[in-house]
């Protein structure tokens, strides 16, 4: 059980892999990222809900008690981190733009012990240092901050949404349904992007376009948002509930953090990103402070903190 699991999460990080790469390409057709982001979870919402209502409707009841919980995950751990992530991307690197987003175990880190006041493990901070020096290395300070800062500041947007998701997963009892929160959570995340997205804006005709981002391949509009919504969104969520059900919070989130390796491989294949010495470096390092300290917090009570691989965010 524990093998399949591995290889259900694998599989679950290499199709979330690729949203960036398939993003890139709707905004070279002309979207902007709050439409992209839309695009994508209006798809996704009404396909899982579509589905679900079909072959599990009792997933999608909501009890009346956690509506707000509901709101604050569609609001906060979807909308936040995709809209986020998808500006970022327009300005930094898939792969970069992942390492940023994956220093939210250390946000989490530091709310719990300085918002909640837990005494946590040593090695919980000791995570938390290595993955800010991993973070200096990649975005070269010593340069004067060699990416873009605005680029920089969505990133770290996004990892403050992603942690938001984490300590969500305090909330998240047996009277919810995973893959119910997944579903309302994508369609609450469209309507709530609904005044900022515009969707009557959209460039709909871009979809019949192909495009080729600079140094990247050619690609049909419509094929790279179908295989965005369907493979990097839907079958993407529901592998990552079926990993989360079979492996342990801390062999979770390791694997969940070869994201960030099929991200930076799938942006070079497609779209001719690709990292420097200083990213790859920097890269290794955070992950590592980010698995100390995530590991260091899922040693805890679930009544203390709960994290859990992200059933996820980008």
């Amino acid at each position: 059980m524990r093998r399949a699991g591995l290889l259900i999460a694998i599989a679950s990080s290499w199709c979330f892999a690729f949203s960036g790469p398939t993003a890139k390409y709707l905004g070279v057709a002309g979207l902007a990222p709050l439409e992209a982001v839309w695009v994508r979870m209006a798809g996704a919402g009404l396909l899982l809900v579509g589905v679900l209502a079909v072959v599990r409707p009792r997933a999608l009841r909501i009890p009346r008690s956690r509506l707000l919980f509901f709101l604050a995950y569609a609001v906060v751990a979807v909308a936040g981190v995709q809209a986020l992530y998808f500006a970022a991307i327009t300005r930094l690197p898939v792969g970069v733009t992942l390492l940023i987003e994956y220093t939210s175990p250390v946000l989490v880190v530091l709310w719990v012990r300085f918002v909640r006041r837990v005494r946590l493990p040593r090695a919980a901070f000791i995570g938390a240092v290595v993955a800010l020096i991993g973070l200096g290395v990649v975005v070269e300070v010593w340069s004067g901050l060699a990416l873009d800062p605005l680029g920089l500041l969505l990133a770290l947007g996004a990892a403050v949404c992603s942690a938001g998701y984490f300590l969500l997963s305090d909330g998240f009892g047996d009277d919810v349904d995973p893959l119910g929160l997944i579903a309302w959570g994508m369609a609450g995340a469209a309507v709530v992007l609904v005044p900022v997205s515009q969707p009557w804006n959209i460039p709909w005709a871009a979809f019949g376009r192909t495009v080729a981002p600079e140094g990247g391949h050619a690609l049909p509009v419509l094929a790279a948002v179908i295989w965005m919504i369907v493979i990097a969104t839907v079958v993407a969520y529901i592998l990552g509930v079926i990993a989360v059900r079979r492996l342990s919070a801390a062999i979770g989130s390791t694997v969940a953090s070869l994201e960030v390796i099929a991200g930076a491989v799938v942006a070079w294949v497609l779209v001719g990103e690709a990292l420097g010495p200083f990213q790859i470096a920097g890269g290794l390092i955070v992950l590592t402070g980010a698995y100390l300290a995530q590991r260091a917090t899922a040693d805890l009570p679930p009544a203390v903190v709960e994290v859990r691989e992200p059933v996820r965010v980008a």
